[in-house]
């Protein structure tokens, strides 16, 4: 999850991390739309982040509720904020 500010107003973001250029992030997400799958891409400047948070990976959709589910000790842990080594000035 990213808090990231938009001007004057700060917006909350969620969505898998697909990259990191050092100067920004680019969160991506996926959907189903009229039976394709389409994927949305937003970049967030570094200087916008007001807050980055690591949160465990969700079961998909698709999914049996049933099923029982591994769950890797990395998902396991609990949420928590990841620190930039740069910040630009």
């Amino acid at each position: 999850m990213v808090t990231y500010r938009a001007g004057d107003i700060i917006m909350p973001a969620t969505g898998n991390m697909a990259a990191d250029s050092g100067k920004s992030i680019f969160l991506e997400e996926s959907y189903k739309q009229q039976g394709k799958i389409k994927t949305f891409r937003w970049e967030i400047p570094y200087a916008c982040i007001v807050e980055l948070t690591e949160v465990p990976e969700m079961p998909r959709p698709s999914a049996s509720i049933s099923e029982p589910r591994e769950v890797s000790a990395e998902a396991a842990r609990q949420p928590a904020a990841l620190e930039f080594n740069k910040r630009p000035a």
